[in-house]
Order: C-alpha cells, then sequence, then structure tokens
C-alpha cells in the first residue's frame, strides 16, 4: 500500500511517497514560501499517485486536536502567511485521502517509536537542536498533545558561566531555543556550528544548556530514553559532553540502569535523518 507524507518545514516541505514499512520509494523538496506559492506543486506532487492516506508534520504551533474548531490549522506561527492555514483541509478537499497530523517534532518522534532509537519503549523524549528548538514526548506509549502541544524550546535556562549572550528567541529571549539553537550560535560565535568543532569552549556552553533541558525532563516526564535530533546534534562530538553535564545536574539523585548506562540512554536519532518522512508515514498508517 502507497502512502504520502509531508514534513512541512519553515524551510521547505519534504514530500515523499512510503510504503508501511517505512521506506521512502521517492520523495521532492518544495521551499516553503507562502500557501499560495507552496501548496499547488505539493497537491501536484501527490495527485494521480494513487496514495491510500497522507500524514503531515508540520512546523507550528499548530491545533493537533481533531475535536476542535481549528484542527489541522498553522496557528500563531512567526510565518506570517502561514497564520491560520487550513493545511489539513486544504490536503484533504485537493486529494481526497484519510490525513493525519501533528507536529514536526512528533513527527520525528513517531519515525524513531515505530523504525529507530525507541522501538520497544513506551516513554521516550526527542529533542530536535536546529534552526529551533522542540521537543517530542511519548508517555504511556501515546503523544503527549494536553492543551495543545508541548513546547519545551521554551523553557528557561540558568545562563552557562562566562557567557554573556542575551538570548535570540523574540518572545522570550534566554529559553533554550534562544540561547541554544543553530542561529544563537551563529550569532554568539560569528560563524555556524559546523565551522566551530574545533572550539570547545562553544560545545561546553552549548552542552550546559541542552543538559539543563534534559535534567528538567527526567525529572519530570522519567523518559526511558532521550533521541537528540537536528543539524546541531550532527556535531557528533557533543554527545559525551551531554551525557557527562546530565549526570552532573542529576547529580547522583536518581540511580537507574538507564543512567547508569548514559551513553545508551542519550543517543542520537536511528533512522539517518529520516525520522520526520518516516513518522510522516506512520501518520498515514494511523490516519487510514
Amino acid at each position: 500500500m502507497l502512502y504520502g507524507a509531508i514534513e512541512a518545514g519553515g524551510t521547505k516541505m519534504v514530500c515523499a511517497l512510503g510504503d508501511e514499512n517505512g521506506k521512502i520509494l521517492d520523495q521532492i523538496s518544495i521551499p516553503t514560501v507562502t500557501p499560495e506559492e507552496t501548496m499547488p506543486p505539493i497537491v501536484e506532487y501527490f495527485t494521480g499517485k494513487d496514495i491510500a492516506a497522507l500524514g503531515i508534520a508540520c512546523f507550528g504551533p499548530v491545533d493537533p486536536d481533531p475535536a476542535s474548531p481549528t484542527y489541522g490549522r498553522i496557528l500563531n506561527t512567526p510565518k506570517i502567511p502561514w497564520r491560520n492555514y487550513d493545511i489539513v483541509g486544504a490536503m484533504k478537499e485537493a486529494l481526497g485521502v484519510p490525513v493525519g497530523f501533528d507536529t514536526d517534532v512528533n513527527g520525528s518522534l513517531l519515525g524513531e517509536v515505530t523504525w529507530g532509537a525507541a522501538r520497544g519503549l513506551t516513554d521516550v523524549v526527542y529533542i530536535t537542536i536546529g534552526t529551533g528548538v522542540g521537543a517530542g514526548i511519548l508517555s504511556g506509549g501515546r503523544l503527549v498533545h494536553g492543551m495543545l502541544h508541548p513546547e519545551a524550546g521554551h523553557v528557561r535556562v540558568i545562563p552557562a558561566p562566562g557567557d554573556n549572550y542575551k538570548g535570540r528567541c523574540p518572545t522570550h529571549g534566554n529559553c533554550l531555543e534562544g540561547m541554544a539553537a543553530g542561529p544563537a550560535i551563529e550569532e554568539r560565535w560569528g560563524a555556524k556550528a559546523k565551522e566551530l568543532k574545533d572550539r570547545p569552549e562553544v560545545w561546553d556552553i552549548e552542552a550546559c544548556y541542552i543538559a539543563q533541558a534534559i535534567r528538567n525532563m527526567i525529572m519530570i516526564l522519567s523518559p526511558q530514553r532521550f533521541i537528540l535530533g537536528g543539524g546541531v546534534m550532527h556535531q557528533e562530538h557533543l554527545f559525551p559532553i551531554i551525557r557527562k553535564k546530565v549526570l552532573e545536574e542529576v547529580n547522583g539523585y536518581i540511580d537507574t540502569k538507564e543512567l547508569r548506562d548514559i551513553d545508551s540512554y542519550i543517543v542520537p536519532a536511528g533512522c539517518r535523518d529520516d525520522q520526520g518522512i518516516m513518522g510522516c508515514i506512520k501518520l498515514a498508517m494511523d490516519a487510514l
């Protein structure tokens, strides 16, 4: 059976076809400009492909509650042309198939839970650290939505020793996203993350903020595993620094087999950067 997938990002929309095993059979990328410019080629891509259902994992904030009158819409996004855009309604009308819908980071989490580094687990946090910072949460085997959906990139963090950067987030200043996302790294240090690999002071500060967030989520959510993805986490030398700092943050207060095996507790994504699209395929399967 053939499924459609849209990983709707703030910069580009990745559209793909896949099967029930999560295998990606074809994909294209379309720039995220305005709905009037971006959506027609997306519809054209899927038209005539005979997909059984479509899954959309979308930048947000979005309304993922099927009982809500604004279900399927992109809400108060900084991307002004997309505010209140009914992306689910538009695709249902164009294609006439069931549509599954969630946040972009929940899509990545779903891909990892189904086919990646979180298979067999019921309580997992997926954190993406890239242009922005977000977290998808699986609790008791279910994705967490609540009144809307988690926005863990906007938790407060304590400034790292020696870091005088004020934070980039236009809403909260020095929240996790404001201090640790890719644009914050570039603004603070004057270069992109990939150009700073040999600057240990960069990664000590970055790991400090990520470890604070993980400590807080450990205390609140008690997950069985953390998966870290996104462009910043392509700097794989960050993982051992983060793990060390997380243990320092926890400070022995919690002692579990997971924390004693920290290398298996905080891990990179297991789907080779395809977790978002694979999660969209699973959203489509669930919608069907």
